[in-house]
């Protein structure tokens, strides 16, 4: 069994941030329900019946009560304030069963009983709810370090009676006499013992793997936040939940619409620019285009320098994906106009774009070899986007579609912002027969 300190020191740092956060508020947690617990025993102590003279007995155990609401209180609010040391950890699990175990020891007084009265106390039981309490760190060493130190006091506290009534004088072998006098059974000391040392142990045990499940768990949780960052979350929540090892080759055949987008002078944009200002404007166009897309229900496909290949329906697929793919393009158009009249206010040269739209059956799946795979689209859809946004050069428009893929679109339920202008039959570079093409934006 690992200690928690090695396995901590085989993990990244962001994953051992995560846990030390998750024990954090698992120690607030813990300092709630003992003052919950506290406060309880004490309403329970106040409104039950008392078994002895209250005018004649000095009653020890609302003293105690209050000492440990008031240090429960005090540790409470430092973990509230920040992160408690392990020292302060240590010395509260030991405080909490010396309280405990002195609160016990006090019965004896209070009944005026012989020593040997409070071995019988059931109050110990609250030695397994403070144990219990520190498995919610998921750290073995707080949880055996209760366990220890409930077992080595409830051992002096029965050694204690046992010379403090009598010695020997007090032991007895037989069992009725035990339950109906202030007699010793030397076994029923060792089966509480022996059963507080038992649940430490399984407990401890659990805790052990229960915490590999965490750092497991969080380990997991972080990939899954950085394959965001690379992929779209459409993909990288398949990769996660993928029940079988993803491999080349799978791949699933569906109708999706595909968005090629560009900045127009680019390359001539890129020549008069520093490295930092250049990739800087590729930042701040993609964190623009990005969400747009997603908004809209695209996956980013991929980045190809200052392009952008979205596809709609081919992730994850759905009845609307032209629209959506229509509606994402005048979403983005959009959002560049508004970001060219920041630019223009910074003193910053204005930016176009070009995107072109084309829907059909494409094959969505994963391709590369054991050592690198890649989530991609290939179908004629794609390569006619690709072609399409080009030829918005030609046309000296912003946006283009085919005319059939605009009318499936507004079969979707698409409805352009503005009239979409039809250019009838068109040559398109790398592609055999006419095209009837229609204008998104112009």
């Amino acid at each position: 069994m690992q200690t928690d300190e090695r396995v901590e020191r085989q993990l990244p740092a962001r994953i051992v941030s995560a846990i030390r956060r998750h024990q954090d508020n698992s120690e607030r947690l813990v300092g709630w329900i003992q003052l919950t617990v506290v406060l309880f025993f004490g309403l329970l102590y106040g409104v039950s019946p008392k078994t002895f003279s209250t005018s004649r007995t000095f009653a020890l155990v609302p003293w105690f009560l209050a000492g440990y609401t008031v240090l429960t209180s005090i540790r409470l609010w430092l973990s509230i304030r920040g992160r408690l040391s392990s020292p302060w950890l240590y010395l509260s699990v030991v405080v909490d069963m010396a309280l405990l175990m002195a609160m016990i020891w006090a019965f004896h007084l209070q009944y005026m009983q012989p020593p040997s009265f409070y071995l019988k106390s059931p109050t110990l039981l609250y030695v397994f709810i403070f144990i219990a309490l520190r498995t919610l760190r998921f750290e073995v060493r707080f949880v055996v370090t209760a366990g220890l130190v409930a077992a080595m006091g409830w051992a002096a506290m029965a050694v204690y009676a046992t010379a403090a009534s009598g010695g020997v004088a007090m032991i007895t072998r037989n069992y009725v006499k035990y339950m109906t006098s202030n007699s010793i059974l030397v076994g029923a000391e060792l089966d509480k013992i022996i059963t507080i040392l038992t649940v430490t142990v399984i407990l401890a045990v659990a805790i052990s793997r229960a915490r590999l499940l965490l750092v497991r768990a969080l380990s997991e949780e972080s990939a899954a936040r950085d394959l965001a960052r690379f992929f779209s979350p459409e993909v990288a929540g398949q990769i996660v939940a993928s029940e079988e090892q993803i491999r080349a080759g799978q791949g699933k055949a569906r109708d999706a619409a595909i968005v090629n987008c560009d900045l127009r002078g680019f390359t001539r944009l890129a020549a008069g620019m520093a490295p930092d200002d250049l990739i800087c404007l590729l930042t701040d166009y993609q964190a623009l285009m990005v969400p747009v897309i997603h908004r809209h229900g695209g996956t980013v496909d991929k980045f190809m320098g200052d392009g952008i290949l979205a596809t709609f329906g081919a992730a994850v697929a759905n009845d609307t994906y032209a629209a959506d793919a229509l509606r994402a393009v005048d979403a983005m158009l959009a959002a560049v106009d508004g970001w060219n009249e920041e630019r223009r206010r910074n003193g910053q040269p204005a930016v176009a774009i070009g995107a072109a739209v084309a829907a059909g059956p494409v094959v969505f799946g994963a391709v590369g070899d054991a050592t690198r795979l890649e989530y991609t689209v290939i179908g004629d859809a794609v390569n006619l986007s690709a072609k399409l946004e080009k030829h918005n050069k030609a046309e000296g428009v912003r946006a283009l579609a085919p005319a059939r893929d605009f009318d499936l679109a507004m079969a979707q339920g698409y409805r352009p912002p503005h009239d979409c202008r039809p250019l009838g039959a068109r040559r398109v570079d790398g592609v055999d027969a006419p095209l009837d093409l229609v204008v998104l934006a112009p």
